[in-house]
């Protein structure tokens, strides 16, 4: 079976588990002996941070039909729920997340077992805090946080999208009030809120916060740029409906005229716009890729928001809540921007909003940042991607989203994807725009795994 070979995975959210089940995999069909080694402080692997709520109100919005963690088993979720207590589990259901969450990590587990003899697994419960390469073939030293390290062959970097940073328009007065929450996902963040409270941003993330703080008596405020909530998903999904329209080559300019001519095309046809949208979905990468520079950041100033309520929907049975919460007042949405804080009564705060009626004052008692804002890596809080960056073997991606790549493979500051360094996911975001989904992060997961036991096998070793 060859030398036994070392690979380190960084992270065992939904990202890390697909790619560790798919390299212990590999391994046992290939026949290569290796030790792999997964990194993260998390309790429980497979949960990262999506997976890890407790909170039945969270639903996956993505079907459980499209939620496996292999695209060729399309059904292998569905199946695990039928097993694991959910005997009537159906491919259009949007489960609870926490289902999720246990699915993979006990794919993950099965995997491990599975591949015994032939692949040693470590688990270690620390974090990465930089990664460095020591010479020609002679792999990498991972630095871990409590001070050990680890010499590695290959290292798949699967961190998400990494620690949510403070936006820019918090105010050093907000930030020392303590009464902001600038991640919600942080353990514990939402414990102490009390009264009402101003969600900033009003996607996916707000949405969840909102179900988590949703009780008689609170108003739940949340104010975004474009004032819309994600749309729902329909209660009995029709299939994706193919573009007509040529699509390739088109700057931003003839994209958006196609699209819309797609939507409007598929809505008089079927009465629905959903299937049009989904559509879209395996095209997104490439059509990305071949815009310019200029029509990307275009984009992402004048369109993105719209297509992401569009495109990233609620569950139905979440916007039926969200739609009680709007009928009863507990939830009241605005478009508009913050324009700064004060300190209000009782401890609270006092937020300036500039909207389309003028300026208004607004007195909650708690702020919670939901932009999910993550910072260009280079000015991100991860040591280990900061160490990368400044050591040249990292570079940052498209719009300085993320890092460039090779198909996954880290592109260096000279150009070229030499080490063997992979990550998938959100790092990858300047490059393919959507990333974050499982249906995404599964075909990279597979591709990863089979490029990392190939460079294991290149010296026949």
């Amino acid at each position: 079976m060859g030398r036994r070979r070392t690979v380190v995975v960084v992270g065992v959210g939904a990202a890390g588990a697909m790619v560790a089940v798919r390299i212990c995999e590999g391994a046992v069909r290939r026949g290569r002996a290796l030790d792999l080694v997964l990194v993260e402080p998390g309790a429980v692997a497979g949960r990262g941070v999506a997976y890890a709520t407790d909170d039945p109100r969270h639903r996956l919005n993505v079907p459980a039909g499209n939620m496996s963690c292999r695209a060729e088993e399309p059904g292998d979720f569905v199946r695990w729920l039928c097993r694991h207590g959910v005997p009537e589990a159906a491919a259009a259901d949007f489960v609870e997340r926490r289902r999720y969450g246990a699915y993979l990590a006990d794919t993950l587990g099965r995997a491990i077992i599975g591949a015994r003899g032939t692949v040693r697994v470590r688990r270690l419960r620390t974090r990465v805090a930089g990664c460095r390469w020591r010479g020609a073939g002679a792999g990498a030293r991972v630095e871990l946080a409590d001070g050990g390290t680890l010499d590695a062959d290959c290292v798949v970097l699967a961190t998400g999208a990494g620690p949510v940073a403070v936006p820019g328009w918090a105010s050093e007065g907000l930030r020392a009030s303590g009464r902001f929450v600038v991640d919600p996902w942080a353990p514990g963040a939402l414990d102490a809120v009390r009264g009402d409270v101003l969600l900033v941003g009003s996607g996916l993330t707000a949405v969840d916060v909102a179900l988590r703080l949703d009780r008689v008596g609170r108003t739940v405020h949340a104010v975004s740029r474009g004032g819309r909530l994600p749309r729902a998903h329909a209660e009995h999904p029709r299939p994706a409906a193919v573009c007509e329209d040529p699509l390739d080559g088109l700057p931003l300019a003839g994209l958006r005229a196609a699209v819309r001519r797609h939507v409007a095309r598929v809505l008089r046809a079927q009465g629905d716009w959903r299937p049009a949208v989904d559509g879209l979905r395996p095209l997104t990468a490439r059509l990305w890729a071949a815009l310019s520079e200029e029509d990307r950041a275009a984009f992402v100033e004048r369109d993105s928001a719209l297509w992401n309520v569009h495109r990233h929907r609620m569950p139905p049975v979440t916007a039926r809540a969200v739609s009680r919460m709007r009928r009863t007042r507990r939830l009241r949405l605005r478009a508009g921007r913050v324009e700064g804080f004060w300190p209000g009564a009782d401890g609270g705060v006092v937020a300036a909003l500039a909207t389309a009626g003028g300026t208004e004052e607004l007195a909650v008692g708690w702020v919670v940042n939901c932009t999910g804002t993550h910072p260009p890596v280079a000015e991100g809080r991860d040591p280990l991607w900061r160490g990368l960056l400044a050591d040249g073997e990292a570079v940052p991606g498209p719009l300085g989203m993320g890092v460039a790549t090779d198909g996954g493979r880290l592109r260096g500051a000279d150009g070229r994807a030499a080490r063997a360094l992979w990550t998938l996911g959100a790092p990858r975001r300047g490059e393919l725009w959507e990333t974050t989904a499982v249906p995404e992060i599964r075909v990279q997961a597979a591709a990863v795994a089979e490029a990392v036991l190939d460079h294991l096998g290149e010296d026949g070793s």
